[in-house]
């Protein structure tokens, strides 16, 4: 079964380093059931091609290496650590 050691192992190896040369990354999210969410951060977060990234290389590397990973599901969105992160710099600044 697919831990989230192994699993960062692949990303280390396979996925990452595509990632980092278009100034990008990708973190784990949660893996529950089959199914693995991830966010894509830097560069690849806003990026037009964020589905098909999500798809064609993480999927399909973590797929390929973890036959029990059902869906990889890309989160989208402003994460909770950077709303409380804006949050602080607003309360931090206001006058």
């Amino acid at each position: 079964m697919a831990e989230l050691p192994e699993i960062e192992k692949v990303l280390d190896a396979r996925v990452r380093p595509l990632l980092y040369a278009h100034g990008g990354d990708v973190r784990v999210e949660s893996f529950e059931d089959g199914v693995l969410k991830v966010r894509l951060l830097g560069q690849c977060s806003n990026c037009p091609s964020a589905s098909s990234t999500t798809e064609e290389l993480v999927a399909g590397e973590l797929k390929a290496a973890f036959p029990e990973i059902q869906q990889v599901f890309l989160v989208t969105g402003v994460s909770d650590e950077l709303l409380a992160e804006a949050k602080a710099f607003l309360n931090s600044h206001a006058k």
